[in-house]
This record gives C-alpha cells, sequence and structure tokens, in this order.
C-alpha cells in the first residue's frame, strides 16, 4: 500500500495523462514505480530517461548481465518490489535455473561464469559497503575479469541507480504480487 497519494490512470490529467499513455503505448502498463511519482510527473520522465540510458544502451555489459545486478542490487537491500521486476526482466535471458538462484542467494558457490560472478559480487559490495570503496579499489577484480573501464562505469550507474529505486520502492510502500508482474514487455 503506497505511504503517499497517488494518481492512478483515471485520475491523470494534463501532463501525467501524457506520460501515462506514452508508458502504456511502450511498456504495456503502468509500472507502481512510476505512478509512485505521479505528483512529480516529469520527474516520471527523467526517471524512464536515466533508466532507458542506463539499462538499454549501447554498452559492453550485456543486458543480462545489467539485469542481474538489478537483482543482485535489490535483493541486497530487500527490495521485493525491484526484485520480483527485475528476476522477471533476467529470466528472459537466463533460463538456467541453479544461475536464476545464484543471483538471488548469497554465496553464489562457483555457478556464474567468473565475469558475472565478479560482476555480482561488485553490485552486492557496493551496496551493502559503499564506504569501503573509497578507500579500496575493488574494481581491479573487475578489471582481471577483462572490464574495460567503460563497462566498470556501466557497472556502477547500474548499481547506483538500483540503489536510488529500491530506496523509493521501500520508503513508499510498494508491494508486488504476481498481479503487478502480468502484462509488460520486457
Amino acid at each position: 500500500m503506497p505511504r503517499i497519494q497517488v494518481r492512478d490512470y483515471a485520475q491523470a490529467q494534463g501532463k501525467l495523462k501524457e506520460i501515462y499513455d506514452e508508458l502504456l503505448q511502450k511498456r504495456g502498463k503502468l509500472a507502481d514505480i512510476h505512478q509512485i511519482q505521479s505528483l512529480r510527473p516529469e520527474s516520471i520522465n527523467k526517471h524512464m530517461e536515466l533508466y532507458m540510458e542506463i539499462m538499454f544502451s549501447r554498452s559492453e555489459l550485456s543486458r543480462s548481465q545489467r539485469e542481474m545486478m538489478a537483482v543482485v542490487v535489490s535483493v541486497a537491500n530487500e527490495c521485493q518490489y525491484c526484485t520480483m521486476h527485475h528476476l522477471q526482466a533476467v529470466k528472459h535471458y537466463i533460463k538456467d535455473e541453479r544461475q536464476l538462484e545464484a543471483i538471488t542467494r548469497w554465496p553464489m558457490e562457483n555457478i556464474l561464469n567468473n565475469e558475472d560472478a565478479a560482476l555480482c559480487n561488485f553490485a552486492r559490495h557496493l551496496t551493502i559497503h559503499p564506504g569501503e570503496h573509497e578507500e579500496n579499489d575493488y574494481t581491479r577484480a573487475l578489471r582481471e575479469n577483462g572490464f574495460s573501464d567503460a563497462a566498470i562505469l556501466d557497472a556502477v550507474l547500474v548499481i547506483a541507480y538500483f540503489n536510488f529505486v529500491n530506496r523509493i520502492a521501500l520508503s513508499l510502500g510498494l508491494q508486488a504480487d504476481e498481479k503487478e508482474m502480468e502484462g509488460y514487455k520486457y
């Protein structure tokens, strides 16, 4: 149950209705994470621009790797809403149940390949222990697994973005259920 007022589609007018219509056209459904921002419609647009840039733009990181990190961050933050959404998305790329379980449980026990494990470990550590990254170079493990500086930047952007969104979902009371998960265009 949202902890703040939310304007749903039936209540939307003007710019908010335009934004909702565009989201429905592109995504097939309005996500609660967008509707929770309905009191500031322009933040929905900026949010989507950032999301699209970080998750869908050209990158050395695959879509699968970016979605894996989204799940790892969300699990570490205990954000059920984002975990469910992005686990659903990652299932379009990863079919192996053991690998899917590995990104939701810790430790991963050598189930993922070295590159994916390095990204997931980095995502979890930066989420849980961000202050340690100021004094220590945890990017070294990524470089040792062949990631360039551009890929490392992309990984940090994914991790930072999902920490941001997790806090919106957690603090404003968003909950995902099976019905919430249906109807999205991935």
